[in-house]
């Protein structure tokens, strides 16, 4: 069961919902109207009781960046920048791949006090597959730190989950579409977020291989949208 807080933010979500649906009815637009509803991010943890913020629950553990660079980060300093909250983003200062594998090899022995005892550190070829190499993008990370579900790296004691992170309540949320002419179904045909836009514009008539992306990513309008 939802907690109360929770709970109150569903009703609310729910009932702005139905707002919109009855203004789209009062303009005689509802008939017409494709309405998909979806989220750019899941939460974790979705159990309280699963959460650990690092340091502020436990001032013997530490964030992945203070593990590297335990004097500061920023220039000067062995990590340059970090962005750490359900995961943590390193940017190092040396932009190889032996700086990065020792840096790999020093989190990894450190695994439980960042909290990553069960989680997974990504760097070098395998982080390659996934996002631009960091030599030749400097937007890409050379380190990610996806720890074990409910670690928040934060300092602070108010967060009960944050987002950003690669964990299934992460990166799985709703996506539901409704139009008049759809009949009522669960389509367990496995989509994703970035399939709405090319949606939207199917919809409207336009034709969605105008969007650069669709045309160097291939994406797909929604299953049950296609005609």
């Amino acid at each position: 069961m939802p907690t109360a807080p929770l709970l109150a933010e569903i009703k609310f979500v729910d009932h702005s919902l139905g707002l919109m649906v009855e203004a789209l009815r009062a303009r005689g637009l509802l008939d017409r109207t494709l309405i998909i509803i979806s989220a750019k991010h899941g939460q974790s943890p979705t159990d309280p009781k699963r959460v650990l913020r690092i340091p502020a629950d436990n001032a013997s553990l530490a964030p992945p960046s203070a593990i590297l660079s335990p004097n500061g980060v920023g220039p000067g300093f062995p990590v340059v920048q970090a962005l750490e909250d359900d995961v943590s983003l390193i940017w190092l200062s040396e932009n190889n791949l032996t700086q990065t594998a020792g840096d790999v090899a020093l989190l990894e022995s450190h695994a439980s006090q960042i909290g990553a005892a069960g989680g997974q550190i990504s760097a070098g070829p395998p982080l390659n597959l996934l996002f631009n190499d960091p030599a030749v993008d400097p937007r890409t990370p050379n380190i990610i730190v996806a720890p074990n579900v409910g670690v928040v790296y934060t300092g602070g004691t108010k967060k009960l989950a944050e987002h950003g992170g690669f964990a299934h309540d992460d990166t799985n949320v709703m996506l539901l579409v409704a139009h008049p002419s759809l009949a009522e179904a669960t389509i367990s045909t496995p989509v994703a977020t970035t399939q709405i836009a090319p949606t939207v514009l199917a919809a409207l008539g336009l034709d969605p291989a105008a969007l650069d992306a669709v045309r160097q990513e291939g994406t797909a309008v929604l299953p049950a949208l296609k005609h």
